[in-house]
């Protein structure tokens, strides 16, 4: 088989596709320190609020990686890549998983390995042109199918959740969480190939560009009020017993007697709601919302989020959409609805829920005017899960244009305004401390353009990856020429 290929090669005026684009390909020393900056770049990133714009490195990084030398060697630095940003930053795995961790960070690295393979492939088949324009729609489309399509999805540490905690959330997240990634891959495309481009072709692409900068986020400018609000008040506590968590909602009532709606965490109870704790809702004529476990069977239950009304029955309950995989956290809720209360349309996200926006996206679709998270995150998990974790929020309701409240056992509990400001706190590792906010409606949310953007991203890439697939036994099946 060598010596067709080499036939093939030697014909005169052939030119070998999958190289004809790569005559500047990176040495391997300088792909070595390339790779070393997008690490760098990433770590910055995710580490210091004034170096949050790292990311546009390390997206640039990664897009000049496609000059490497050879398939294998474009995966490899990817795989690379992905286990130095990853295993760091997740550490709190290990706690969790064990040495199965260690799989986990490989799966995830994976998916910047394919990244760089795929571009390597695309740039020697569509070259530098083509693959500028590909890169933004391939990074959406693996990062969305690695965050929320698969059984082993996880959404965090994408490339948008570097503005979580940032100044710039309220402008970028006019985009959604992934459009994020999508116009930064675009910028970073665009800087490195501005030079190959003919005049016309860098003039039109800049000014689509700068278009898709500033458009989206024109919407964000002034969220919209419904003029309706209510006081809620959240109690941070882990695993308490029903006597436990009826003191400290005592205490609550005590400090915040005008709420009117107290939430305690995602697994606050061991079961339905207690009887102790609907007589306390009942006895003060409070709404309650508590996270619990509704029992399907002896084994089986629902990890939910039930309401409780003053008069001590159950108003309204929801059931976890997205349980954490290879842990005890009950069945899938079968559908999602809005809680219609007193004050406006509710839509509850269980802990991990909120981390994916085809969980989110339908209770905004629904006519959510506000979102409250109750989280069970373990306090032995360690501070900067619950950090990292607490980068979701902020990022939902600038998304949304809705407010947040998210209410978690061990911390980071928060009171996020529609702009993405948190304007109110609870830390890590706090016990029977108060999270109180006047939560003012949304007249109606927004879906940012990353609903469409994202899917389509998805089937550019499948369409791009079966093409790719079969131009290769196209090529393979080519009948070799015939040597003299």
């Amino acid at each position: 088989m060598k010596w067709r290929a080499e036939a093939r090669m030697k014909q005169p005026g052939r030119v070998n596709p999958s190289t004809s684009n790569l005559k500047r390909s990176l040495a391997l020393s300088s792909a070595f320190l390339v790779a070393l900056a997008a690490v760098a770049a990433f770590h910055a990133a995710y580490l210091f609020a004034f170096c949050q714009w790292c990311i546009v490195v390390f997206l640039y990084c990664l897009f000049l990686l496609a000059r490497v030398g050879t398939n294998r060697r474009a995966f490899y630095l990817g795989l690379g890549i992905g286990f130095a940003i990853y295993a760091p930053h997740l550490a709190f795995f290990w706690r969790i998983f064990g040495a199965a961790a260690i799989s986990l960070w490989c799966i995830l690295s994976i998916w910047l390995a394919l990244f760089v393979l795929l571009g390597r492939i695309c740039l020697g088949r569509l070259g530098p042109i083509g693959w500028a324009c590909v890169a933004p729609f391939l990074w959406t489309g693996l990062e969305y199918f690695r965050g929320e399509l698969y059984f082993l999805r996880f959404s965090w540490l994408n490339a948008g959740y570097v503005f979580s905690n940032s100044g710039w959330l309220h402008f970028m997240a006019g985009y959604g969480v992934y459009g994020i990634g999508f116009l930064l891959m675009a910028w970073a495309a665009f800087l490195h190939s501005f030079a190959q481009f003919p005049n016309a072709v860098r003039s039109i692409h800049g000014v689509i560009l700068a278009a898709l900068t500033i458009l989206p986020a024109l919407p964000a400018a002034v969220p919209k009020v419904a003029g309706s609000s209510f006081n809620v008040t959240g109690v941070q506590l882990e695993f308490p017993s029903p006597l436990a968590a009826k003191s400290a909602l005592d205490g609550a009532l005590k400090k915040f007697p005008q709420t009117d709606l107290f939430v305690l965490s995602e697994y606050a109870f061991d079961g339905p709601i207690p009887p102790l704790i609907r007589d306390w809702c009942k006895e003060h004529r409070k709404w309650l919302a508590a996270g619990g476990k509704d029992p399907v069977s002896p084994v089986q239950y629902y990890n939910t989020v039930f309401v409780v009304q003053p008069d001590g029955g159950i108003a309204f309950q929801q059931v976890k959409c997205v349980p954490i995989q290879f842990m005890k956290d009950g069945l899938p809720a079968r559908q999602q609805r809005l809680w219609d209360s007193p004050w406006g349309k509710l839509g509850f996200c269980i802990c991990y829920d909120a981390g994916f926006r085809r969980v989110t996206d339908e209770l905004i679709r629904q006519g959510a005017q506000a979102l409250i998270i109750p989280t069970m995150d373990i306090v032995d998990w360690g501070k900067y899960q619950h950090e990292l974790h607490g980068r979701i929020a902020p990022m939902r309701a600038a998304e949304y244009a809705v407010p947040v409240f998210r209410l978690c056992s061990s911390g980071i509990s928060q009171f996020v305004l529609p702009d993405g400001r948190v304007a109110a706190s609870v830390p890590f590792g706090v016990q029977d401390e108060f999270l109180s906010a006047r939560l003012e409606l949304a007249a109606a949310g927004r879906l940012p353009p990353d609903r469409w953007l994202a899917p389509l991203s998805v089937a550019v890439t499948a369409g791009l990856i079966l093409w790719l697939f079969a131009d290769f036994i196209a090529r393979r099946l080519r009948p070799a020429p015939h040597l003299a």
